[in-house]
């Protein structure tokens, strides 16, 4: 019974202590902890809704934007641009397996030129089209950023210049100059080059270099040899050229020939005349007008037909990246440099017609430039055609491999425009459109008056120029050749 009555007790004070008043408007406490739980309730589930409302608004906003075409699904970005991958791969994949089978034919065919065509490519042993299209072709497939046809020719890699070498074997060295080492070279479709190797440029950009390459390589004139690319990978600096398989003038003149020289006096007129024409073009046919700098026989190459080709003009300015004609470092072949630019490094065209002068020399006498194996009064080339021909010994100048000699009037005109190329004023040379002009006239330049008077009253050769003076021929000498012809 005592137990009973205690929990009795507790009970009783336990229901007063909830059935208690609260200071909060007399209400019980049980009243305030219920109406406390319901407001929490409420709070919770209206943040609720609140915030499930707003996340359903921001989605159908969204959803009116994809749908109206403002706002493309970035889902659809992604697939459209992987569809657009694999078809540029699959076209690189069958050009490049097009073209595989294009070079395989090419390769049993016979060297002569044989076209074949397959899905609109190409390819023909005698030229670089094929061997263009593949390195198109790789350089896709490995996502080079570079394309390999440059508009005028094409880049060609180191390793396949080294294949068409020989490794740069000294076996296929056809020429060395100033500038490089010249090597013959077979491309893998079957095209004869002539790849020249550039010595170390100092660290030339590799941007640079090709600027200044695809300028040289955008001139065109059948007296001037063609450049069909370049290779620049790390420090190495290569030219493509065309090759033209007949050697240079300074072979042909200088070596061994044997008792009559293959080159007859029309042919070296050819000659001359058709590097003359090359040179005005330099000269007068660009903008801005390239100066080459380096003037001399073994830069004249010739085909079979004895036509002339300059080679290597624009490299001195490539190499030597001036920006102005005065220059610090005097660039050209002892022999063949105009004093008045080996002593104060002005540049300019006169430069060039002073080195043509000496190499018309050259093909005139079959004479080298300097050449220490001569007695003292003919080392200099120069100096001996001067003194021959101030003393009227015009007709000993003439190469005596030359078979039959030229007619007086022709000697004697272009003995004039040596001397006239040769001026020590620079201002008083010709330019190379003029030499043109004087190399194909028919009769003598620059007569002083009409022979009528002179037979009346022959002039003191005192008081004739310089140039008259030198080239004044023997009493009686082609006095019918000075007769005025009508015009």
């Amino acid at each position: 019974m005592a137990v009973s009555g205690e929990n009795s007790s507790s009970g009783s004070s336990s229901s007063s202590f909830f059935t208690s008043k609260t200071p909060i408007l007399g209400l019980q406490l049980y009243i305030v902890i219920a109406t406390t739980v319901v407001i929490m309730v409420i709070i919770f589930v209206l943040i609720f809704l609140f915030l499930r409302l707003n996340r359903t608004s921001k989605r159908r906003h969204n959803g009116v934007k994809s749908s109206s075409g403002l706002l493309p699904l970035v889902s659809e970005v992604i697939r459209e641009n992987k569809i657009s991958d694999l078809n540029e791969i699959s076209k690189v994949n069958r050009f490049a397996k097009k073209e595989e089978e294009t070079i395989a034919i090419l390769r049993k065919e016979t060297p002569e030129v044989v076209e074949v065509e397959s899905g609109g490519i190409k390819g023909s042993s005698g030229s670089n089209e094929s061997s263009t299209s593949r390195s198109d072709a790789s350089s896709a497939i490995s996502g080079s950023t570079e394309s390999s046809n440059i508009g005028w020719g094409r880049w060609y890699s180191l390793k396949e210049l080294e294949m068409a070498t020989g490794g740069f074997c000294a076996q296929n060295v056809i020429g060395e100059g100033g500038y490089g080492i010249v090597f013959r070279g077979v491309l893998q479709d079957g095209s004869v080059v002539a790849v020249k190797k550039l010595h170390n440029n100092k660290g030339q950009a590799e941007k640079e270099f090709r600027v200044e390459v695809e300028a040289i390589g955008k001139v065109r004139h059948k007296n001037l040899a063609g450049l069909l690319g370049y290779c620049s990978e790390g420090a190495h600096r290569i030219l493509v050229y065309e090759y033209i398989d007949n050697g240079n003038l300074e072979q042909w003149l200088h070596g061994d020939v044997g008792p009559v020289s293959p080159l007859t006096w029309e042919i070296r007129m050819k000659i001359a005349t058709g590097t003359a024409r090359g040179l005005a073009y330099l000269h007068e046919g660009l903008e801005p007008k390239v100066v080459h700098r380096d003037v001399k026989s073994s830069n004249i190459l010739l085909d079979r037909k004895w036509n002339p080709k300059v080679s290597d003009f624009g490299l001195a300015k490539l190499l030597g990246s001036e920006k102005s004609y005065v220059t610090t470092r005097v660039m050209g072949t002892f022999g063949y440099v105009s004093p008045d630019y080996a002593s104060t490094g002005m540049l300019n065209e006169g430069s060039d017609v002073y080195s043509f002068g000496v190499m018309l020399m050259e093909i005139i006498t079959g004479r080298s430039p300097v050449d220490y194996s001569r007695p003292p009064g003919e080392m200099n080339l120069v100096d001996w055609f001067k003194g021959m021909v101030s003393n009227r010994h015009g007709e000993e100048l003439i190469d005596p491999l030359i078979e039959v000699h030229p007619p007086p009037r022709s000697l004697k005109r272009v003995l004039l425009v040596c001397l006239r190329c040769i001026d020590m004023d620079a201002n008083k040379r010709p330019k190379m459109g003029q030499i043109v002009h004087m190399l194909e006239a028919d009769e003598f330049p620059f007569r002083a008056e009409p022979r009528s008077v002179r037979e009346k009253d022959p002039p003191n050769p005192r008081l004739l120029p310089a140039n008259r003076v030198q080239l004044a021929v023997k009493d009686g000498e082609g006095d019918d050749e000075q007769k005025p012809r009508g015009r």
